[in-house]
């Protein structure tokens, strides 16, 4: 078991314990999962209960008051599952939207449920006709008394079917810039004129719900505003993609490791004209490169780890972090995929699964050709 620089000794027990839970309640229910096409309550309880949902939360709310390299631990690990069906990332970061912009009201009444399971998070931003870009949805929140009245309609939501609690991306007042934008929490339990759209069929990633939602005249009570105040919203939003990046970079990371882990166990199992694919000088340099390639990535998440944690990571470091993590993922998936010949291409494989589910890493969570923008207007000074 692989120990970062970042790592302590809790940590250390941290991870042997969250390795063991997913050995005994993820993988056992992944070939289910993928016929439902999402991951089942009960599992989110159980991941509430072993302390997974609110490591990072503090311990006045319910959670354990550590810091987010447990949560690090929790999805690098899981993503050497090699599976992508837990809409757990999504469900963390609209945690932290509580906690660092709702008000005391808001964190008490909303994060003890979010950490025990009881209640599953999503965050609705995307719309049909906005894509990436944030500051042109068109989802409206008309105020009328103590009253908001949202209408709109959002798509690639991931945990579209399951979710209780989505924060939404939605206009306030008559502001059509990036200061007309709020959040609001929605406890779609309690609504009327919230519809979900049907889970979307997708290339890959095939246990996790990802799926229209409709808001028709949605009424909640200007509580549900986060953190009191309209017209934050976008910036609520710029101030937390940081965390939300380097969790893509998490998962880059895991899920490469665990590409050349399957790679490494089919060449050296498979033969071909009288000898091991793993003894073909080829297969053998074609191994070096993805090895190396995953050292690098471990080092450039490690140095993002510690950054973030110290407070010196940016926008642009993250964005540098985002695009190259998951480019060099798919890299490394493909490579991988190869070395299995015609195996690779099916889908009782490993490796398959894995070459599905990496493409979509580089368009959510700000497109790679963003991400270079990104960078680039940081050069341009």
């Amino acid at each position: 078991m692989r120990v970062a620089p970042w790592m302590t000794e809790e940590h250390v027990a941290f991870q042997e314990s969250v390795r063991a839970f997913y050995a005994r309640k993820l993988l056992p229910n992944l070939q289910r999962w993928s016929s439902l096409g999402y991951v089942e309550r009960e599992f989110w309880l159980d991941a509430g209960e072993a302390g997974l949902l609110g490591a990072s939360i503090p311990a006045e709310y319910g959670g354990s008051g550590l810091d987010r390299t447990f949560d690090a631990v929790t999805f690098i690990e899981y993503s050497r599952t090699g599976d992508t069906g837990w809409g757990f990332g999504v469900h963390n970061i609209a945690s932290h939207y509580i906690v660092a912009y709702g008000t005391e009201d808001q964190k008490r009444r909303w994060l003890p449920d979010l950490i025990s399971g009881r209640r599953i998070g999503a965050i609705a931003i995307t719309e049909p006709g906005s894509g990436s870009d944030v500051k042109s949805i068109s989802t409206k929140a008309t105020r009328v008394g103590s009253d908001y009245f949202i209408s709109g309609s959002k798509i690639f939501i991931t945990n579209g079917q399951t979710a209780d609690l989505f924060c939404v991306v939605t206009r306030t007042g008559s502001d059509r810039s990036a200061k007309g934008i709020s959040l609001i929490m929605v406890d779609v339990n309690d609504v009327e004129g919230f519809r979900r759209g049907r889970n979307l069929e997708k290339i890959g990633m095939k246990r996790q719900d990802t799926s229209e939602l409709f808001f028709d005249e949605v009424k909640v009570h200007e509580d549900n505003l986060l953190g009191g105040q309209e017209g934050r919203g976008f910036y609520q939003l710029m101030q937390q993609l940081d965390w939300e990046r380097l969790i893509i970079g998490f998962m880059a990371l895991g899920a490469s490791e665990r590409a050349l882990e399957v790679t490494l166990e089919y060449v050296k199992g498979r033969r071909a004209f009288g000898q091991r694919l793993m003894d073909f000088q080829n297969t053998r340099f074609k191994l070096a490169e993805v090895a190396t390639k995953v050292e690098v990535l471990r080092a450039f998440i490690d140095q993002s780890v510690s950054d973030f944690c110290r407070g010196n990571y940016n926008a642009d470091r993250a964005a540098m972090m985002k695009w190259w993590a998951t480019q060099t993922q798919c890299d490394i998936v493909d490579e991988c995929l190869q070395l299995h010949g015609g195996y690779g291409y099916m889908m009782e494989y490993p490796i398959a699964e894995l070459y599905a589910d990496a493409r979509i890493q580089k368009i959510y969570g700000g497109t790679n050709e963003i991400m270079k923008d990104i960078v680039a207007r940081s050069l341009d000074i």
